[in-house]
């Protein structure tokens, strides 16, 4: 449970019509499994207590008489469990049949919550024997203990505020307004459904993106328990499929007919911080829910669940290529339409044959090819300087040629050792002011390039070394339109990848190959036998960690300590726990200390969920203090 995690399970246990008996047995011991597991929320189906098709025997006093003596002894088993339980029964209240859900947590029956919408068409028939409990609200002396019996129930977890549960039983989910809407409006982040749906052919798939969906929609947790196979055959079979999503990801579901349970872990936490940035998630008034408490001992679950290492890239390659496809067509829809715009027919780039600069002439190349313009209008300049390899620029020589733009050829090195002059630098101390007038200096002349050709320069910077702040103050840092600066490092491989792979012209794919083989590398330092001396992951830390990270700090407002933990499991064979922080404190001090560069960066195209727009997603004072985040990164490493 520590940093929002919970671990939930819903169970279709094996039962048999009507034999109430039987079927406690089989909860009692299912119960019993779940715990051992550390769930602590558990869901049965739907009427699990008697069996979903007893059929008229719900009419039969003896049958409900049993199913609440079994209810007895459900919560009675609880008291040794930790846990919350939910388990499905027919109530009989004031002359009138409910279906209901009961909830249970250490020997205590907190509340029952009635189904709202009942089926009476094609095979379902509830209406015959169920009343619907649209308008109950009531308790009832079970055990001689006061159950509170209504539609709006919320069970609150004393140790975990994140965790708020609301139930509906499955038709409730299927109609147009299903109560579930209501719960979590008022406040539900865990939505559980007692259901028994039945399989028909295309069902599963459509119940599937049913619950992931309502997930999605509502922002929550949402598990759904359904009967299975053990149900009557009479005429229609149940599939026992069981479904847990959040916030439209599917984190886990059953086989088709099939028995036993389903688990994962929840990310409570994350779905809090995901409904408070959402300003158009308007809560309801939840007065008119009873809050019902509960408690469960605060432990710190297992993280049984897959923690992406690389957050920003899908790892299904068929849904990548999508994804690429469609972030290079939003960097190009934003450069048309700024080149529109301002009536302008010439881009200016700098070319190094590195990662960004290659992307951003890709980019430029399907802006042009959308508005029907030459390539020759593509200035691609190379700027050789005292870093740059042969290998770098052969491959920037080359990428120019395939693409069919302007190629231009400037060494600085004259330039900058005017410049090292006029300041009173050394040219034989490589610090950073050597590096920075080099940046500087090539930024000047693409400026200044635009000016003379009636063109913009095209930003090449990306959105990784933005956060890090891994670029030169008015050097590479500026442009007249920033296309990839919302795009992660790691992405950027893909992009380039994807680009390679579909390409026609085999000279364009080898040249984007060896790009992608290269070190990435500022080249601001001379080579070291003609090798790339500067590699800047060795300096600022691998960019698949500063990814993760930024990740989980911007898109899902996550503390230190729990990134450092995510970061553990997501990288437990590649990088040890000591190298995930030590890179940890530096991205978190970087981010800080470098914000006052992201407060004027240059216009450009948002392509995913995080960016760091000063106009748009990241909004902070450029002298915002580190020391809680740093704080806590501290205590971690004194651990």
């Amino acid at each position: 449970m520590k940093h929002g995690f919970i671990k939930a399970a819903t169970i279709t246990p094996e039962l048999k019509v009507a034999d109430v008996d039987f079927n406690c047995e089989k909860i009692l011991t299912y119960m019993d499994d779940a715990a051992k597991q550390d769930c602590k929320v558990v869901i049965f189906p739907e009427l699990c207590i008697t069996g979903y098709t007893c059929h008229d025997l719900f009419l039969q006093d003896e049958l409900l008489e049993k199913a609440k003596e079994a209810l007895v002894r459900i919560a009675e088993h609880s008291k040794k469990l930790e846990g919350l339980f939910f388990v499905g029964l027919p109530l009989a209240i004031d002359g009138k049949l409910y279906n209901v859900a009961a909830a249970i947590n250490t020997g205590t029956i907190l509340g029952m919550v009635p189904k709202l919408y009942l089926p009476n068409y094609n095979e379902f028939y509830e209406a015959r024997h169920f009343h619907s409990g649209k308008n109950i609200k009531n308790t009832i002396v079970l055990n001689s203990q006061i159950v509170p019996v209504g539609s709006k129930m919320m069970f609150c977890c004393n140790e975990m505020p994140q965790l708020r549960i609301a139930v509906e039983l499955c038709e409730d989910l299927w109609v147009p307004n299903p109560p579930s809407i209501g719960h979590a409006l008022s406040g539900a982040t865990m939505i559980v459904n007692l259901s028994a749906s039945n399989e028909i052919t295309g069902k599963s798939r459509y119940r599937r993106e049913l619950v992931a969906g309502q997930s999605a929609r509502l922002v929550c947790a949402y598990l759904y328990a359904s009967a299975g196979g053990s149900e009557s055959t009479q005429d229609v079979v149940y599939s026992g499929h069981n479904i847990l999503a959040e916030n439209g990801k599917l984190l886990a579901e059953s086989n088709v007919f099939s028995e036993g349970m389903t688990s994962a872990v929840f990310d409570m936490k994350r779905l809090e911080a995901e409904r408070r940035r959402m300003t158009t998630y308007e809560h309801g008034n939840n007065n008119d829910y009873e809050h019902v408490n509960f408690s469960l001992r605060l432990t710190e679950t297992k993280l049984e669940r897959f923690i992406d290492p690389q957050p920003f890239v899908p790892s299904n390659k068929e849904e990548r290529n999508q994804r690429c496809n469609e972030i290079i067509s939003i960097q190009a829809m934003g450069l048309k339409k700024r080149l529109q715009h301002i009536g302008c027919k010439t881009a200016v780039i700098g070319i190094s044959g590195g990662l960004d600069s290659t992307l951003a002439l890709l980019v430029t190349v399907r802006a042009f090819d959308m508005l029907g313009l030459d390539h020759k209008g593509i200035l691609s300049v190379t700027m050789p300087g005292f870093g740059t390899t042969d290998r770098t620029y052969d491959n920037a020589v080359n990428l120019i040629h395939c693409i069919g733009g302007e190629f231009k050829e400037i060494n600085i090195v004259n330039a900058v050792n005017t410049h090292f002059a006029d300041i009173g630098q050394d040219p034989q101390l490589h610090d950073v002011t050597y590096e920075n007038c080099q940046a500087r200096e090539r930024t000047q002349i693409l400026m200044d390039l635009a000016n003379k050709t009636n063109g913009i320069v095209i930003g090449t910077g990306d959105l990784s070394e933005l956060a890090l702040g891994w670029a030169t103050y008015n050097g590479d840092h500026m442009s007249m339109y920033a296309v990839n600066s919302s795009v992660p490092k790691t992405l950027v491989r893909y992009l380039i990848q994807y680009y390679a792979d579909t390409s026609q012209d085999k000279m364009l794919s080898k040249t984007l190959y060896d790009i992608l083989d290269t070190p990435v590398s500022p080249e601001l330092l001379p080579p070291e036998k003609g090798q790339i001396s500067q590699k800047t992951e060795d300096l600022v830390g691998p960019y698949e960690l500063h990814d993760f990270f930024l990740y989980h700090m911007l898109r899902c407002g996550s503390t230190p300590d729990k990134i450092f933990r995510l970061a553990k499991k997501a990288f437990e064979e590649k990088y040890s726990a000591e190298v995930i922080l030590k890179w940890l404190k530096t991205f978190y001090k970087r981010f800080f200390a470098q914000h006052f560069k992201r407060s004027c960066l240059p216009d450009g195209p948002k392509v995913g969920s995080v960016a760091i727009s000063p106009r748009g997603d990241l909004r902070m004072p450029s002298d915002a203090s580190a020391a809680i985040w740093m704080n806590e990164l501290e205590k971690l490493e004194a651990e």
